[in-house]
């Protein structure tokens, strides 16, 4: 199953770092970009290298806690520095900010398979995140994802407060608290894009982390749009994000009737369940919910 919920931590924090994995976020992403000043870049690195080294084996949710890392952009010149510190603690994947399409995809997985090599670690195994939207060229490349084979690429997801700087845009949402134009063309282009692709798609973050409801509503739109889980930049979002992601037991009871029907009618393209009619797409959706391709 997917991660429904990503935690961004500040990689130069201790303390938060290791209050972390208790959150009960589904993947943890030590932030080496935003969340860190330069000058404590150097040191920043040292501590994301040792807290992904240490905490290889956490659960939460009887799930594996998927260890990431934010790299710095391709254009500042630090991001090697910033993957050969995190590589030594074998990530699960790595996050490649202001991603201006899959060609610096591709550059960051021929240094990660360098890398991999160099630390033992299984050919392959390293999945890389781009942040598509954070630029306007970022943004136009989204499509490109579809037609380029990344063997990394483990998802598509995009964020909104760089593109508003890039844009000078002085609002992102609407009087009614929607997406204006820009925004919601990204969105949808990275949902249709990841899924097109067979990636996850992960829904920006809600900023204002206080804001339990806004949050709420956030996630629950991500879900019901057909993001497979939402970024996040406070615990507080966490058992929020995991709860609007996580399906209701009369949905999984609907998903296993639907794929039992199916497999009691192999030959049929079409069925008739409680007064609807289902056919192959709510198979899929079924079997999907349920885990199982």
């Amino acid at each position: 199953m997917p991660p429904r919920s990503w935690l961004f931590v500040p990689g130069d924090s201790d303390r938060k770092l290791d209050k972390a994995i208790s959150t009960g976020a589904h993947a943890v992403i030590v932030d080496l970009e935003d969340a860190v000043a330069p000058s404590a870049k150097p040191q920043a690195r040292v501590t994301a290298r040792e807290w992904l080294s240490a905490h290889r084996q956490h659960v939460t949710e009887g799930r594996p806690i998927a260890r990431w890392a934010r790299i710095n952009a391709i254009d500042t010149g630090m991001w090697r520095d910033d993957l050969q510190a995190v590589m030594a603690g074998a990530p699960d994947g790595v996050m490649l900010p202001k991603c201006e399409g899959p060609e610096q995809v591709r550059q960051l997985a021929a240094e990660i398979y360098e890398l991999e090599q160099r630390h033992r670690i299984p050919n392959g195994t390293t999945r890389i995140l781009p942040l598509v939207s954070e630029t306007a060229r970022a943004a136009m490349t989204i499509i490109a994802y579809v037609h380029d084979p990344l063997p990394r690429l483990g998802g598509l997801t995009w964020g909104a407060e760089d593109l508003s700087a890039v844009l000078g845009a002085s609002r992102k949402r609407d009087a009614g608290g929607a997406w204006t134009d820009a925004f919601r063309f990204v969105r949808a282009q990275c949902l249709l894009a990841a899924h097109a692709a067979g990636v996850w798609a992960i829904d920006t973050l809600h900023d204002d982390f206080r804001d339990e409801e806004g949050t709420r509503r956030a996630a629950q739109s991500a879900r019901a749009d057909g993001f497979t889980g939402m970024l996040a930049i406070h615990p507080a979002q966490i058992p929020i994000i995991n709860a609007a992601f996580a399906p209701t037991p009369d949905e999984l009871a609907e998903a296993e009737a639907i794929v039992a029907l199916f497999a009691a009618n192999p030959h049929a393209g079409t069925l008739q369940y409680a007064g609807r009619m289902v056919d192959q797409p709510h198979l899929r959706m079924a079997r999907q919910l349920l885990g199982i391709g």
